[in-house]
């Protein structure tokens, strides 16, 4: 995929600036003047990532670069929701070959966002956990509104992150910081997240967070496109490597641990509990 990916951007010609609309679990915005595409989750109630959303967020991802867009922001229509992330019923007592294609698609998914030839910011406009968090750090750049959570809290879940969600998170965090929190499973509050750089700024609306990312993606507007591609490429060419090795063998060892009965039982008390939550409400 690493060879493929640096052939197409040496080959790319000129195409259509157009851009179709969303699929039906995303919508793609490009912004006229500045040639920025914003892509929005919009998968109610709080953007959970199955097996759907993911395979609309691949699409929307590779549309945007077919395009030429100058670059890509990922936001949310949720008004305190930026993504809850991995969607918990995938995982509980789960069809077999269902959860190999979710699976499979977050796999292809991450190596898409992360690898992203154009460059990429989250206008994180909500709660942003586990799955969620996983996106955020997968982009270059991150502005959070005030008073939301960010994190990837795992084993709070009694789960645990596979290597390519944490080398998301050492792409942003120094490794005794970024280890600490997933043993944790700490969540960051706004505020905590600026401080230890886990984000790079703050916002006090979407509208304002979305022009904070596109005020950084235009600090490449003076870059040569194709340079700056390839520079990012080598920069993550490890981690990216690594997760398409080891792209079967990651997958049989997520369908053996969400498999055993401690897992599952916790997965159902998670569940339970939510339940419960949602009827006092």
């Amino acid at each position: 995929m690493l060879r493929s990916k640096v052939l197409s951007l040496l080959a790319r010609g000129a195409s259509s600036r157009m851009m179709s609309t969303g699929t039906k679990l995303t919508t793609v915005e490009v912004n006229d003047k500045t040639g920025i595409a914003t892509l929005t989750m919009c998968r109610p109630p709080v953007n959970g990532l199955n097996l759907e959303l993911l395979q609309d967020l691949k699409t929307s991802i590779d549309e945007i670069e077919s395009n030429k867009s100058r670059g890509l922001i990922l936001a949310s229509s949720n008004a305190t929701i930026f993504s809850a992330g991995l969607d918990i019923l995938e995982m509980y007592k789960p069809d077999k070959d269902r959860i190999r294609a979710f699976w499979s698609q977050l796999q292809e998914t991450w190596l898409a966002l992360y690898g992203s030839s154009v460059p990429t910011a989250a206008a994180i406009n909500g709660h942003s956990p586990a799955g969620g968090c996983l996106l955020a750090t997968s982009c270059e750049y991150r502005v959070m509104l005030p008073k939301f959570t960010i994190g990837l809290n795992e084993t709070q879940l009694g789960i645990v992150a596979p290597k390519w969600f944490m080398a998301a998170f050492l792409s942003v965090l120094p490794q005794k910081d970024a280890e600490r929190a997933l043993n944790q499973g700490r969540m960051f509050t706004t505020d905590e997240a600026l401080k230890v750089g886990l984000i790079d700024e703050t916002a006090n609306s979407k509208e304002e967070a979305i022009a904070k990312c596109e005020a950084f993606i235009g600090t490449f507007a003076k870059v040569n496109p194709l340079a700056r591609s390839l520079t990012k490429l080598q920069f993550r060419a490890a981690d990216l490597g690594q997760l398409e090795k080891e792209r079967k063998e990651d997958l049989e060892k997520f369908l053996f641990f969400i498999n055993q009965p401690a897992v599952q039982k916790g997965l159902g008390i998670y569940i339970e509990g939510l339940k419960k939550k949602s009827k006092k409400q």
